[in-house]
C-alpha cells in the first residue's frame, strides 16, 4: 500500500517517531516552535477508560455498608482497601498510586459523570469526547476546542507541529478539530496514523511526495513538522532510557504513555497528549481483588507511576485526567460481574493539583438514593472537571467555546488546582 498525500495529511494528523536527543540542525527550524509549551511551562495528559470503569471498585467506599451488601462476591475487603480518608480507600492493585497521593499530587472526583443518560458505549464515549453531552452533531472534540480558546486568549503565539499528540493508529474524537494534531501509531515502527485506522510504514517515498507537492496545507507549518519527523527517525528510538524507577509495565497502554514521555522529553512544545486503555466492560467474571479489573487496574496504575517519574521534575508542570464513558451498576449481576451504570470517578495527578483528597458530593447508596434506583448518582458534571484542567493548565479562558452550553463559571470550580 503506497502512502498518498490525501491519507498523509487526512485529519491533520501526522504520525512521528520519537527521541530523546535533538540534532543541532534543527534546533533552531524545530525548537523555535515550542514557545507556547515553553512559555506556559504546562501540558495536559488525558486518559480515557474505555469500557464503562466500575468506579465503586476503584476507589471503594469502604465505609458504606451498603457497598458490601449490594456485591457480596465482588466488593474489595474492607481490610485490603488501601485506605485514603477513612471513608474511601482504592482498590489494592493500584497500590502504585498511594505514594502521589500522599505527596499531595493526586485527586478523585468521585460520583462524577455525564448527565446524558445514555447506557450506550458508542454514544457516551462520543458525548464525552465532544463534550457535549446528548448532542451528537458537535464537529470537534472539547480538547482540540481547548486549544482553540487558548489561541483565542493569546493570539498571535507561535504553535509547535507537535503541540497536540495522541497516541494510536488514528486520531481520537477527543482531538478532532480546527487546531492540528499528530497520531502516534509507534515511534518504534515509524508509523504513520490519522482518521483512517489503517497504518502505513514511512517510506523513501515520503520525502518525495512532500517535496513535490503543490498542496498548500504541506508547507509553512508542515515544512517544520516534516523536519521533525527527520529529526526523529535520525535517531533510534530504542535507545530511549526511562528515568532511574521508571517501570513501565508490558502492554499497549505502558507502551503509550512511555511514548508521550520520550515526546515531551524530546522538547518538542507537547502541549496536550491524549491515550487510552480499554478492557474496563466487565459484565462478567468481574473479580475482587483478584481478576478482571484488578489486571486493568494494575497495569493503568503502573503505567501512570512509571510515567511520573519518567518525566522528572517536568512531571510538576504535567496534569493528567482521566475519564470514562460512566460507571457500572451498584449491584453485582447474576454472572459476577457489572452493568452499565451512571456516576464514575476521574483522577486527577500534577504538580499544580491540591492532592489527597477525594473531591465532590458523595450521593450515598442507599435505594432511594440512586439514579434510576440502580446506579450511584452524578453529583458532579465531569465537564467541570476538565474545564478546570483546560482553563489552568492550558489557559483555555472562554469556556464557552471548550463546553458550549455548560456554562461553566471559574468561580465555580472545585479547585482541583491551585491558581
Amino acid at each position: 500500500m503506497s502512502l498518498t498525500r490525501r491519507a498523509f495529511m487526512k485529519g491533520g494528523a501526522m504520525a512521528v517517531v520519537g527521541a530523546s536527543a535533538v540534532p543541532t540542525f534543527l534546533t533552531r527550524s524545530v525548537l523555535a516552535q515550542a514557545t507556547t509549551a515553553q512559555a506556559q511551562g504546562k501540558k495536559l495528559v488525558v486518559i480515557f477508560q474505555r469500557g464503562a470503569a466500575d468506579g465503586l471498585n476503584i476507589v471503594v467506599p469502604h465505609r458504606e455498608k451498603t457497598y458490601y451488601e449490594l456485591r457480596p462476591t465482588i466488593a474489595i475487603p474492607q481490610n485490603q482497601v488501601i485506605d485514603l480518608n477513612g471513608f474511601f480507600g482504592l482498590h489494592p492493585s493500584m497500590q502504585p498510586l498511594k505514594p502521589l497521593w500522599d505527596q499531595g499530587y493526586l485527586a478523585m472526583v468521585h460520583a462524577c459523570g455525564s448527565p446524558d443518560p445514555s447506557r450506550s458505549h458508542f454514544d457516551a464515549q462520543d458525548f464525552m469526547e465532544s463534550g457535549t453531552p446528548g448532542f451528537k452533531a458537535t464537529p470537534d472534540g472539547w480538547l482540540n476546542r481547548a486549544l482553540q480558546a487558548e489561541d483565542a486568549a493569546r493570539p498571535g503565539h507561535e504553535k509547535s507541529a507537535f503541540r497536540a499528540v495522541a497516541l494510536g493508529t488514528q486520531l481520537p474524537r477527543t482531538l478532532e478539530g480546527k487546531v492540528p494534531a499528530v497520531a502516534i501509531g509507534n515511534l518504534k515502527d515509524f508509523n504513520v496514523g490519522g482518521q483512517n485506522p489503517a497504518v502505513v510504514p514511512i517510506s523513501n517515498s515520503f520525502e518525495s511526495m512532500y517535496d513535490q507537492s503543490v498542496n498548500a496545507v504541506l508547507h509553512g507549518t508542515a515544512t517544520e513538522t516534516f523536519e521533525a519527523v527527520k529529526m526523529l527517525k535520525a535517531t533510534d528510538p530504542d535507545k530511549y532510557v526511562p528515568a532511574a524507577g521508571a517501570r513501565y509495565p508490558n502492554g499497549a497502554f505502558g507502551n503509550s504513555l512511555k511514548q508521550v514521555a520520550q515526546l515531551m522529553k524530546a522538547n518538542l512544545g507537547v502541549e496536550a497528549a491524549f491515550a487510552d486503555i480499554g478492557g474496563w466492560d466487565t459484565h462478567q467474571n468481574q473479580g475482587s481483588v483478584n481478576g478482571q479489573l484488578s489486571n486493568r487496574l494494575k497495569e493503568f496504575s503502573e503505567s501512570i507511576a512509571a510515567f511520573w517519574t519518567d518525566m522528572g521534575d517536568d512531571a510538576e508542570n504535567i496534569t493528567l485526567v482521566s475519564m470514562s464513558e460512566f460507571g457500572r451498576t451498584v449491584h453485582q449481576n447474576g454472572t459476577g460481574g457489572t452493568d452499565h451504570g451512571h456516576a464514575n470517578v476521574m483522577f486527577v495527578l500534577g504538580g499544580a493539583v491540591a492532592g489527597g483528597k477525594v473531591y465532590g458530593k458523595w450521593p450515598g447508596m442507599d435505594k432511594g438514593q440512586l439514579y434510576e434506583e440502580r446506579d450511584l448518582a452524578i453529583t458532579t458534571d465531569f465537564r467541570q472537571v476538565l474545564g478546570e484542567t483546560a482553563f489552568k493548565t492550558l489557559g483555555a479562558r472562554n469556556l464557552e467555546i471548550v463546553f458550549p452550553g455548560a456554562q461553566l463559571q471559574n468561580n465555580h470550580f472545585l479547585n482541583l488546582l491551585k491558581a
